[in-house]
C-alpha cells in the first residue's frame, strides 16, 4: 500500500478563500500547507547554532568526466519499431511503463535535497506575494497600472503555492522543510513585480535543472505538473512589469546551487529543527550596469539595482520612467505585450561586473557561508535557453571587472541573450549543455546573477 503522505500528494485544495469567484467551491480535501497572516520582514540578528550545508562523512573529489555512456547511441532512430510491443498500440521501452504501481517519494539522497530545495522555493512564493499585496495600497498598485483584477490574479498566484508547497511536502514526509521568515529589499509595486519575476524565474529555471536527472520518474511527473504553473506565473509577472511575455524559444535550466545562491539571502530565519539543504552558496554577483526595464532608455541605467544576484531593478521616476508613457515602444505600462523601441540590452554591450569575496554568512540563520573552489576569473559564463556559452573577462581589481555582451543564436532567427537569464563569473570555459551544467560549479568564482536581456 502506498503510505497515506504520499497519495496526499496527488491532492490538493485551496487555503484561502476565493472573494468574488465566478466559480464553485471547491470540495474539501486533504489538509494544506498554512501560511501566517502576519510574520515579520526582517534581517536575523541572532547568533547561527549550525553553520554550512548539510554534508556526508565522507565527500568524493568530483565528478568523474566518463565520456559517453556505453549504448547511448546504439539506438537507430529510423522510424521503425525495433522490439515487440508488449501491449497494443505500445511501444517498447520507457520508464515506470511495466504495470508497476507508482511510488510518490523520493528515492535517493539527490532526489530528498532537489525537491526539499522546491520547498524552498514554494514557500518563498507563498509568502512574497501575500507581502506585496499587504505592504502597498490600492493607490500604489493603480499608479503601476494594476487593478483590482490583477491585484486578484496575485492573490491566486499565492494558492497556487499552497498547493505545491502542499504536494512536495507530502512527497518528502515529516522532514520536509517548513515555512521561514523572510527579507525583501523592495520599496515600490515596480520593485515588487522585478523581484517577482526573478524570483519566479529562478524558481522555474532551478526545477528545469534537475527535474530529467530524479530517480523518482513519480516525483518528476508531479513537478512537472507545478513548474508549467510557475512558468505561467513568470510570464504574468513579466506582462505587469510591460516586458515582452515570451522573448525566448526555450527556457533556460540551471543547477540547484545556481538557484539556492539566488534563494537563501532572502531568508532570515526558519524554524531550530528546519531540514538543512546540501546545496552550495556562491558569492553574490552584480551587474553595476543592469538594464532598467522601467526606464524608457533602459540600457543605459547605471547603479540601478537594490540587491546583488538577483539584480532586481530600482524603480525609475519623472520622465525616466515608462510605466505612464504611452508612447508607442517607449511605455511598459503592464500589458499583454509590448515591442520597445529601445532594446534593453544588444551583443557588443559592455557589462560591469563586481563580485563577494567568498566566507559571508547567509540564508536561514546566517547559518549557510558563500564559497568557491575556483581559481582566478577570467571568463563570464553566459547561460541561456540551451545554451552555455562565454566572454573574455577583463578583470579591473581583484572583486571588479567587465566583459562584452557576445553575438550568439540559439538557431538562426533566435538571439540566445535575450529575456531573464543567468550569468556567472568563472575561472574556465568548459563545453557544457543544458543536461551537464551542474558540471560548471567548481568553476564558479562568483554568481549566478540575473541579467535582464530582455
Amino acid at each position: 500500500m502506498i503510505p497515506k503522505h504520499i497519495l496526499l500528494g496527488l491532492l490538493g485544495s485551496p487555503a484561502f478563500a476565493l472573494p468574488q469567484a465566478s466559480h464553485a467551491p471547491s470540495p474539501s480535501g486533504p489538509p494544506v500547507a498554512n501560511h501566517p497572516t502576519s510574520q515579520p520582514h526582517t534581517p536575523y540578528s541572532g547568533t547561527p547554532t549550525t553553520t554550512g550545508a548539510i554534508s556526508a562523512s565522507s565527500v568524493g573529489t568530483g565528478i568523474p568526466d566518463l565520456g559517453i555512456a556505453p549504448g547511448a547511441t546504439d539506438y537507430p532512430s529510423n522510424g521503425q519499431l525495433q522490439s515487440a510491443e508488449p501491449a497494443p498500440f505500445t511501444p517498447a521501452g520507457g520508464v515506470g511503463t511495466d504495470g508497476t504501481e507508482p511510488v510518490y517519494n523520493a528515492k535517493s539522497d539527490f532526489d530528498f535535497e532537489s525537491l526539499a530545495l522546491g520547498v524552498y522555493q514554494e514557500y518563498i512564493e507563498l509568502d512574497l506575494f501575500h507581502d506585496g499585496l499587504a505592504r502597498f495600497s490600492t493607490e500604489d498598485f493603480e499608479k503601476a497600472g494594476l487593478n483590482a483584477e490583477d491585484r486578484y490574479l496575485i492573490q491566486f498566484m499565492a494558492e497556487q503555492e499552497v498547493g505545491h508547497a502542499t504536494m512536495l511536502s507530502n512527497i518528502l514526509g515529516a522532514a520536509a522543510p517548513k515555512q521561514c521568515t523572510y527579507n525583501y529589499p523592495y520599496k515600490t509595486v515596480g520593485e515588487f513585480l522585478d523581484f517577482c519575476q526573478k524570483l519566479t524565474r529562478f524558481g522555474e529555471s532551478g526545477v528545469y535543472g534537475f527535474l530529467g536527472h530524479l530517480d523518482s520518474r513519480e516525483a518528476a511527473t508531479l513537478l512537472t505538473q507545478s513548474i508549467t504553473t510557475e512558468a505561467r506565473q513568470q510570464m504574468i509577472f513579466r506582462q505587469f512589469e510591460g516586458l515582452f511575455p515570451m522573448p525566448v524559444w526555450f527556457e533556460v535550466g540551471i543547477p540547484q546551487s545556481w538557484a539556492w545562491t539566488l534563494l537563501a539571502p532572502y531568508i532570515s530565519s526558519c524554524p531550530a529543527d528546519q531540514t538543512r539543504l546540501v546545496w552550495q552558496n556562491f558569492p553574490a554577483l552584480s551587474i553595476l550596469n543592469q538594464p532598467n526595464p522601467s526606464r524608457v532608455d533602459g540600457e543605459s541605467a547605471e547603479n540601478e539595482t537594490i540587491d546583488s544576484g538577483m539584480n532586481t531593478l530600482q524603480s525609475a521616476t519623472g520622465d525616466d520612467a515608462c510605466v505612464n508613457n504611452h508612447e508607442v515602444g517607449s511605455s511598459c505600462t503592464p500589458a499583454i505585450t509590448h515591442n520597445r523601441t529601445v532594446p534593453l540590452s544588444y551583443p557588443g554591450r559592455k557589462i560591469e561586473l563586481q563580485w563577494e569575496t567568498p566566507g559571508k554568512a547567509v540564508g536561514p540563520n546566517n547559518s549557510y557561508v558563500t564559497s568557491t573552489s575556483a581559481g582566478k576569473p577570467q571568463y563570464v559564463a553566459w547561460v541561456t535557453q540551451l545554451n552555455v556559452t562565454y566572454s573574455p573577462l577583463e578583470v579591473t581589481n581583484a572583486s571588479h571587472g567587465t566583459t562584452i555582451q557576445p553575438d550568439l543564436a540559439t538557431y538562426a532567427g533566435d538571439p540566445a541573450i535575450n529575456g531573464t537569464m543567468f550569468i556567472a563569473v568563472t575561472d574556465d570555459n568548459p563545453y557544457l549543455t543544458a543536461f551537464n551544467l551542474s558540471n560548471i560549479n567548481p568553476h564558479v568564482v562568483a554568481g549566478p546573477a540575473l541579467y535582464q536581456a530582455g
